[in-house]
């Protein structure tokens, strides 16, 4: 996958934990809790859903890793 691929897949993923979220006004630094407000269950069903989808183990210590789209992208591309 590439990262523009990832990065469409985490979007997407984000988008249907949080559906009121408008993807084009997310940007790659928008932190997906301080910035986009999703709270700790949001998190664990994003880090659900990218685990089903892309087949990532993200373990909790590197939650960071994937608080905005862009560290998100570079973590999962990493990962996969």
């Amino acid at each position: 996958m590439t990262s523009t691929d990832i990065r469409a897949v985490y979007l997407e993923e984000l988008l249907r934990v949080a559906p009121d979220l408008d993807a084009d006004s997310i940007g790659d630094d928008d932190h997906i809790q301080d910035d986009l407000e999703l709270d700790s269950m949001d998190v664990l069903n994003l880090v659900a859903a990218l685990h089903e989808r892309l087949g990532v183990d993200i373990p909790e210590k590197d939650y960071p890793e994937i608080a905005t789209p862009g560290r998100a992208v570079g973590y999962l591309s990493k990962a996969a």
